[in-house]
Order: structure tokens, then C-alpha cells, then sequence
């Protein structure tokens, strides 16, 4: 069927009506149990009442207004953000691109209004994905991403995360100026990098005045168990964060935060947005931070998300000719397969089941947060089902 839609998206064939928690319905009258949540974004799952409720009541009152104006909402929202990480500002846009691209400006202008304009080079590491824009995508250096777009920027280079000391050489160089990192890789196949290496790294950028840059928009907000990926290791903060998906639960709301130092040279004029930190994201925002900083979300986070841990350990052991390890942490949960993980994912939603795909032939579970026990085993007994059919394919096709 013709479209008039740019042809950038393989979509499935999945037209959603409505959702309810972790359910989504089509028009065509199925029903899926969502471990995709819009890809780690809708953390609070489907239409969920307070948000709702919050986006209705500022709807009735004030959608847009300018930046030149002040907007309490996002000074609301700015607060409970500072008060809760390490950062001591905040910069609200759209869009994890968009959180990025700001933390990716802050650092090198860091450096420009320190002296140090020749201090460009940003590192990234094979394997991560920091969004679509084109800063973001040269931080990546997915070439899937950036071929075909002209020249590569320049100040862009990945290395391995295994090869620490080429991380040391490159960091000690003198035109380093940034360190970006995912905690958690989402795309990049669910790897949580450990306390060792973050420490390292931390430390590196410490002795030569790098800033380090975590990119959290798929592994913050509580998606690990704590409301930032790298609280799990008491003292171990960056100088700049990129957050959004699960900040707006579901709604486009993106944010950079800093600490004051990192953040010297973001001064008036040098940064800006027409739409971040409108009132209705503001709003939307803030009832999802407050629900997701809530210890009973963080305890079913935790709960739920060891129960999958062992029931897709399970699964492994007993397909070990369909699956290798699972990987990942809290919420953000990867299962690397042996058959293509696209075919995983088709074979999984003819069984009522959504699931992302993900580096190294992974498949990732990103359910809400709120998701119940028993709904954690129906997915597990619906991506079993998977498993089984797709042995079953293989032997006939041997």
C-alpha cells in the first residue's frame, strides 16, 4: 500500500487503537502484551490516570508559551531533578537527541570559555546509540547512521569499551573534551558496564579535565531500580547527564543536566529551544517523575525485574539452541539469541507479545515500571511459546 509517510520506518504490522497498562489493543481487535513501551518511554505504562489527569487539567489552562517568558513548570520539574541526582541545572528539550546535543554543546563550550577552545574531541564507544540528530549520531558512529550524510563532524571518535588502555590514551590526548557513555547500552545489546570500568573512566576524566557525559535517556529514571543508572555505585556521578523517554511517560519531554562548573559556558543566547520545557510537558513530567521516585516503584522494579531474570534463565537453559545469556539490568533486559532476533521479534507478537530488537542479536524487554508479577510471567510464557516454534522451524528446515 502507497503512503505519503517519508519510507524511514520497517513498520509491523500492528495498528494500536488504545492501551491500558501494559496491554495494547489494534483496531483490528488484538491484543499485546507491551514490553516495548514505546521503546523505555512509557515507563508508567498506557494511559495512566495521573498523567492523564495532569495533562488535561494544563491543557484546559496554557499549551505553549515562548522561553522568553518564565515557566514555573519547569522550574518544578528543574527541582526535583537537581535535588534527586548531582546536576545543579537543568536544560529542558523534546527529545533524547535533543538532551544530548545540548550535553555535547555544554562540554565543548566547557572548554571554549576556559581557555581551551582546541579541546573538541568527544569519545564515544562502538556499539552505543545516543540518538538521530547529527552530533548524536557522529557520538555514536553507527555507520548505518551516519553514511550517506556527508562528512563525518569532526571531534568524533568511538572506542572500544574493552580497550582500556586505548580509553587512557585517547582521554589523556590534549584536544579530549568529553567522555559520553551509556551505563546500561540499550541498543547497543543491554550491556551494563560495571563499577570498575565507570570508576576508571571517571577517574581518567578527572585527572586531565574531561567531562564525562552519561547518556541515561534509556537507562535513567528508574528504569535500573534507581532513579539514575549510575546511583547504583555510591560517589560515581558525571559532569553532564542526558535524560527523556521514561521523564515524560510517553510524553516528548527531554533534559540535560550539569553540574554548575560543567555548565559555565551555557549563558544567555548560546542554546535554546522553541517547544522544551512547554507547559504541558512540564506538567505531564512532573507527575511521572513523582510516581517513578516513589519506593514502591522502585521496589517493583526491583522485584519484577529479578522474577524475569530467573524465568528467562530458565528459558535459556532449556533452549540453549535458541538463546545464549540474559543480560541487561533492572528493567532494561536483554536476551541474546542464536536465530535472528527479527524473526524472534515477528514470531513473538504472533504470540500476543512485544518485544525490542538490539545489538549483538538481542531482544529487549522494556516493560513499565508498574508491570505486576503475573504479568511478567505471561510474557515469559508467551516468549517460550516463541522459542518453541521457532525450534520446532528449525528442525523442519534441517
Amino acid at each position: 500500500m502507497s503512503s505519503d509517510l517519508m519510507a524511514v520506518y520497517n513498520r509491523a504490522p500492528v495498528e494500536v487503537e488504545r492501551g491500558e497498562g501494559v496491554w495494547l489493543h489494534t483496531t483490528d481487535g488484538r491484543t499485546f502484551l507491551d514490553c516495548v513501551a514505546g521503546i523505555a518511554t512509557n515507563s508508567l505504562g498506557h494511559a495512566h490516570p495521573a498523567l492523564v489527569e495532569a495533562l488535561n487539567r494544563q491543557a484546559d489552562k496554557l499549551w505553549h508559551v515562548s522561553n522568553i517568558f518564565r515557566i514555573p513548570g519547569q522550574e518544578a520539574l528543574a527541582t526535583r531533578l537537581v535535588d534527586n541526582s548531582f546536576a545543579d541545572v537543568v536544560f529542558f528539550g523534546n527529545s533524547g537527541s535533543e538532551a544530548v546535543e545540548c550535553a555535547l554543546k555544554t562540554a565543548r563550550r566547557y572548554h571554549a570559555v576556559s581557555g581551551a577552545p582546541e579541546r573538541i574531541d568527544i569519545f564515544g564507544f562502538a556499539g552505543s546509540f545516543h540518538g538521530r540528530t547529527y552530533a548524536a549520531i557522529n557520538a555514536s558512529g553507527n555507520p548505518a547512521y551516519v553514511e550517506g550524510f556527508g562528512p563525518r563532524l569532526p571531534g568524533y571518535e568511538q572506542l572500544d569499551v574493552d580497550d582500556i588502555a586505548g580509553i587512557e590514551a585517547a582521554i589523556r590526548r590534549p584536544a579530549a573534551a568529553a567522555v559520553i557513555v551509556e551505563p546500561v547500552q540499550g541498543e547497543g545489546g543491554a550491556r551494563a558496564l560495571d563499577e570498575a570500568w565507570l570508576r576508571r573512566v571517571r577517574q581518567l576524566c578527572d585527572e586531565t579535565g574531561t567531562l564525562l557525559i552519561f547518556d541515561e535517556v534509556q537507562c535513567g529514571m528508574g528504569r535500573t531500580g534507581k532513579l539514575f543508572a549510575h546511583q547504583w555505585f555510591d560517589g560515581l556521578a558525571p559532569d553532564i547527564m542526558a535524560v527523556a523517554k521514561a521523564l515524560g511517560g510517553g510524553f516528548p519531554v527531554g533534559a540535560c543536566l550539569a553540574t554548575a562548573k560543567a555548565a559555565k559556558g551555557m549563558t544567555t543566547g548560546v542554546h535554546g529551544s522553541t517547544f522544551g520545557g512547554n507547559p504541558l510537558a512540564m506538567a505531564v513530567g512532573t507527575a511521572a517523575f513523582d510516581l517513578i521516585a516513589q519506593d514502591a516503584t522502585m521496589a517493583n522494579v526491583l522485584s519484577v525485574s529479578q522474577l524475569l531474570k530467573d524465568r528467562l534463565g530458565d528459558l535459556v537453559a532449556r533452549y540453549p539452541d535458541i538463546a545464549v545469556d540474559v543480560r541487561g539490568k533492572g528493567l532494561l533486559i536483554g536476551v541474546k539469541l542464536i536465530p535472528n532476533n527479527r524473526e524472534m521479534m515477528a514470531t513473538a507478537r504472533d504470540h500476543g507479545l512485544l518485544v525490542a530488537g538490539g545489538g549483538e542479536n538481542c531482544i529487549r524487554l522494556l516493560p513499565s515500571l508498574l508491570i505486576a508479577a503475573q504479568e511478567a510471567e505471561d510474557a515469559v510464557a508467551r516468549l517460550e511459546v516463541a522459542f518453541a516454534e521457532t525450534r520446532a522451524n528449525l528442525a523442519k528446515a534441517a
